[in-house]
């Protein structure tokens, strides 16, 4: 009996190590050379998402979905359309916010830590993150797909997002997820699907 559960233990090890692979040198920079070319021509994006909230105490991920747009260089929207409508514009320097017709906004650059958020969350976008300055970064292989996995070295922003996992389509070398762990357990992961890329994006969409 032990030794069945000895090899159950090493076939379940090995089954994990088999999925995630971390790259050689030589991975890591082909890799990083794939999504950078990519990125720079990446002028607009529009994609569907579902997005996972993950919070240890509750037994179940809170679901969510809608639709995310960017336009370069830094106009960004989050639309939650399901279950409820929730739209998130970052523009100009500022956060725009519609809650079901209750508008609000916010000054990122009164705020360091918003200052940097928005960086990550476009970067995460467009997949242009790979700062050595800012991050530690470990990289990874998986069937069919690269994992990125980003520590902020900034302590102020440490205590906001302790890790940053971003996964890309190895073929496209776009993101396809993004994961945000938080101090805590808790983590936010967003599925990114049906991808449009360089479609014509009018500036009134960032209206919120």
């Amino acid at each position: 009996m032990k030794t069945k559960i000895a090899l159950l233990i090493l076939f379940i090890s090995g089954s994990l190590f088999a999925q995630e692979q971390k790259m050689t040198d030589a991975e890591v920079a082909t890799f990083k050379q794939d999504v950078n070319v990519v990125s720079k021509k990446i002028k607009t994006l529009s994609t569907d998402f579902v997005q996972y909230k993950h919070l240890d105490f509750l037994s179940k991920d809170i679901e969510t979905s809608g639709k995310m747009v960017f336009k370069e260089p830094a106009l960004l929207q989050w639309q939650y359309k399901k279950p409820y409508n929730y739209s998130i514009v970052f523009k100009n320097g500022k956060i725009l916010i519609n809650d079901e017709g209750k508008k609000s906004a916010v000054d990122i650059g009164n705020s360091k830590i918003f200052g940097r958020i928005n960086k990550l969350i476009v970067g995460s976008v467009s997949g242009n993150m790979f700062d050595d300055k800012e991050f530690t970064i470990s990289y990874f292989k998986l069937k069919g797909q690269n994992l990125a996995k980003f520590i902020p070295k900034d302590a102020t922003l440490k205590k906001y997002i302790k890790q940053i996992e971003l996964t890309f389509d190895k073929e496209e070398a776009t993101v396809v997820q993004v994961k945000l762990l938080e101090s805590s357990e808790d983590y936010t992961r967003i599925v990114l699907k049906n991808k449009v890329i360089n479609a014509k994006i009018d500036d009134s969409v960032f209206n919120n």
